[in-house]
């Protein structure tokens, strides 16, 4: 099975000049905890931005979030496989960096959709999510 067969197409996006505030409300308007941050016409991922890089790299760092853009905290470089590629591309990129979602982006680099641990459950073995969630879920280094 290829990420395009389970992916959430088109997700919220920013750029890296949308205010923190306009990217919380996307958050809550879609119910997600990550947008991705893209520049130009064409979408091209160049970031991503989660709910927990805006506590951590605004509030616990003692920064007014008010006065910040998606570009101050977000987190480069974002993860991405093509729509091609397998399940399996995908939970390998999750396993390694410990992240429980990746983007699907075309060849120009443009952010076509989202693979979410969620999506993982629901379409690949059993085996494979427990595997996926196992290794996302180990104690990261601090800092």
């Amino acid at each position: 099975m290829q990420v395009k067969d389970v992916m959430t197409e088109g997700p919220a996006w920013c750029t890296k000049d949308t205010s923190l505030t306009d990217v919380a409300r996307m958050m809550v308007q879609n119910n997600c905890g990550i947008v991705p941050v893209v520049e130009g016409n064409n979408q091209k991922l160049i970031g991503v931005i989660t709910d927990r890089d805006i506590v951590c790299r605004t509030l616990a760092d003692g920064k007014d979030p008010y006065q910040m853009a998606a570009g101050d905290c977000m987190t480069v470089p974002p993860l991405a496989v093509p729509p091609n590629a397998d399940l399996d591309a995908a939970a390998k990129l999750m396993k390694e960096h410990q992240v429980r979602r990746v983007f699907v982006q075309d060849d120009g680099g443009r952010c076509l959709g989202v693979v979410s641990q969620a999506d993982l459950a629901r379409s690949a073995p059993d085996r494979q999510t427990a595997d996926v969630v196992k290794r996302v879920s180990q104690p990261a280094p601090m800092g």
